[in-house]
């Protein structure tokens, strides 16, 4: 008589299906998928991401189609409110504001790169040495930061941009090496934290070099709070492009920068507050996306190596 499936020796299959699914249950998401899971639950965060990849898509719109002419002038109607012509009115010397507006997005998008990669440049790197090897790349490096933290930022800004001379590149050059120093520190305190790790020793004890171990395992294990800070940064460079603009150290006339458009809008800002408010509202609504993105991921951050560790 042949035996049920079941009662076959070495096949208990009743007690195999619930290890199974327990097993199956068990299984671990990847700490970068549940970042992604925490930030789609954010409606603030998520709003903000969408905004600034259109003024993304925007900008390389514009840089690859340029669909506007934003230095058209049209003497004649100077000054003119928002219409079904011109939707956000025309500025000083007849140039259509929109126009402006959609072409300073692109520089805008320019700015942040150029800024945001000089401080990126500039404090990532040697904020991981300085705080991987310690000893003298550390003091020295460490020292440089804290002299640059000592100058007032817009003074150094303007004394970079002074000897290089006024330009939209020069003034990302300044404002970048201004806010080095902010990434270096933040950068620097993740790799001391992460120099005794018990995986960098095993990475040791199998031999790996420094320069492996920074790349493979230190510069993994900084890359989350060095997303949150490059964020918080990049605010930071927007609004320092724009004060410099405004001050004329920026893009120069007659490219069209938020900045330069406040401050050519300005003596008109009593009878035609549009040339004004826009512009405006521009720089608030980009500074306040990339602080609630930085927000968001930072609190993603948080949850998610929170859960790792209670695993």
């Amino acid at each position: 008589m042949v035996a049920p499936v079941n009662e076959r020796p070495g096949l208990d299959v009743d007690a195999a299906a619930p290890g199974a699914d327990a097993g199956r249950g068990q299984r671990r998401t990847s700490v970068p998928r549940r970042v992604v899971r925490h930030l789609v639950r954010q409606p603030i965060t998520v709003v903000s991401g969408c905004f600034l990849l259109g003024m993304l898509a925007l900008a390389i719109y514009v840089w690859l189609a340029s669909p506007l002419d934003p230095n058209a002038q049209d003497l004649t109607h100077r000054l003119v409110g928002p219409s079904g012509d011109h939707i956000l009115g025309t500025d000083h010397l007849g140039r259509d504001i929109f126009a402006r507006m959609v072409h300073a997005t692109r520089v805008a998008v320019l700015a942040l790169a150029q800024g945001v990669g000089v401080a990126a440049i500039l404090g990532i790197v040697p904020g991981v040495i300085a705080g991987f090897r310690g000893g003298i790349p550390d003091s020295a490096l460490s020292r440089a930061a804290d002299v640059l933290v000592v100058f007032p930022g817009i003074i150094l800004a303007l004394a970079i941009v002074g000897i290089l001379g006024p330009s939209l590149t020069n003034a990302m050059i300044a404002v970048g090496i201004i806010n080095a120093p902010r990434l270096f520190r933040v950068v620097r305190s993740a790799a001391v934290s992460l120099r005794d790790a018990s995986f960098v020793d095993a990475a040791r004890t199998m031999g790996a070099g420094s320069s492996a171990i920074i790349r493979r395992h230190i510069m993994a294990n900084v890359a989350g709070v060095t997303v949150v800070q490059v964020a918080l940064v990049a605010a930071h460079v927007l609004l320092a492009e724009s004060s410099l603009s405004y001050l004329g150290l920026g893009a120069q006339a007659p490219q069209a920068t938020w900045g330069s458009m406040i401050r050519e809008a300005q003596p008109s800002i009593g009878t035609q507050p549009w040339a004004i408010v826009f512009p405006g509202l521009a720089i608030m609504l980009t500074a306040m996306a990339l602080n609630f993105t930085a927000d968001g991921i930072a609190k993603a951050l948080r949850v998610s190596v929170g859960t790792e560790v209670a695993r």
